[in-house]
């Protein structure tokens, strides 16, 4: 089983950018999928969270309204929009597949991360 996230790259502030989640040896329409993050000398922290059906999604406060993450689950992907970002954004972003929740104790999938750089 491998997660990959992917999408990651050297921005400014107010740019936007998309990540993608896929999987292989797993099907990803079976999972809720999570997006986390860790910031530099921090630990790693909840950004979005989008159940099975894409019926629900929950979000941090602090990408509340600039972020957006939806799946396509016949292209087996999940997406994280960003939009409007902030330094305070970057950090390796990782993708997880598991239950519905906002604890990494909820995923039993994880992905390697993709590195998100925002230049102010």
């Amino acid at each position: 089983v491998q997660l990959q996230a992917s999408g990651g790259g050297l921005l400014q502030a107010g740019d936007s950018l998309r990540l993608s989640c896929t999987a292989a040896g797993l099907t990803l329409a079976d999972y809720a999928v999570g997006w986390f993050r860790q910031a530099p000398g921090k630990e790693r922290e909840f950004v979005a969270v989008i159940s099975r059906t894409a019926f629900a999604t929950r979000y941090a406060d602090s990408v509340k309204g600039r972020f957006t993450i939806f799946r396509n689950n016949a292209a087996s992907t999940v997406y994280l929009q960003m939009n409007n970002l902030k330094p305070d954004d970057t950090a390796v972003y990782y993708c997880a597949a598991g239950e519905y929740g906002a604890s990494s104790y909820y995923y039993t999938y994880w992905g390697q991360g993709t590195l998100v750089t925002v230049s102010s």
